[in-house]
């Protein structure tokens, strides 16, 4: 029986972005092996220009194992900041970080503000409302001649053109920061007593 030997397949080892660039022989214990492959030959560039791959590997080694991950990602970091900027670096960045949230707050300071204001004008202006519906001073002049001793409007003929008085409220709370509660206030009475004169006349007709 003849014996076959098959030879063994070697595994090869692929060096890291960092050995292919400096041109040196990547084993297995290779600490930038982990954090810099191949296909990140230009993240492993940017590095070495900034600080030099020895300052590199000093800085992986003076950080816990479980850390060193997150340590590389803040070096790539500065180093393309650097790079981009080289007087102040990602200093630069965050400096324009920590305005754009000064501003938005501001901005949502200033959104709350009129949003407190616009909630005030309409409770006033629905208390308003509220009193001239229900008020019995609204009802008491009714037995005027003109619209008939027995003909005193009741509160349901109002609901029936106007709705929920919050209803109206809504409808009219688009023009509070152009109109003063007063004149929307005087406008809606008005209406109301138009409506009741109308439903008085018809009635009498």
């Amino acid at each position: 029986m003849d014996a076959r030997i098959t030879p063994m397949r070697t595994r090869v080892h692929q060096p890291c972005a960092a050995c292919r660039m400096l041109r040196r022989r990547c084993d297995i214990n290779c600490s930038l092996a982990p954090y810099f492959p191949i296909e990140e030959i230009d993240k492993f560039a940017c590095v070495h220009r900034v600080f030099g791959a020895s300052n590199v590997i000093k800085m992986i080694q003076m950080v816990e194992e479980t850390r060193r991950e997150d340590a590389v990602k803040a070096i790539v970091y500065e180093a393309t900041a650097r790079i981009r900027n080289p007087v102040y670096g990602s200093t630069a960045a965050i400096f324009h970080l920590q305005k754009m949230i000064e501003e938005l707050r501001s901005q949502l300071e200033t959104i709350k503000s009129q949003v407190l204001e616009l909630q005030q004008h309409r409770d006033q202006l629905l208390g308003i409302l509220m009193n001239n519906v229900h008020s019995l001073d609204l009802f008491s002049d009714m037995h005027d001649p003109m619209f008939g001793e027995s003909s005193k409007v009741q509160e349901d003929t109002v609901f029936e053109l106007f709705g929920d008085p919050s209803s109206v409220v809504e409808a009219v709370s688009w023009s509070l920061t152009t109109r003063s509660i007063d004149e929307l206030a005087a406008a809606i009475k008005n209406c109301i007593w138009l409506f009741l004169f109308d439903s008085a006349t018809s009635k009498g007709a």
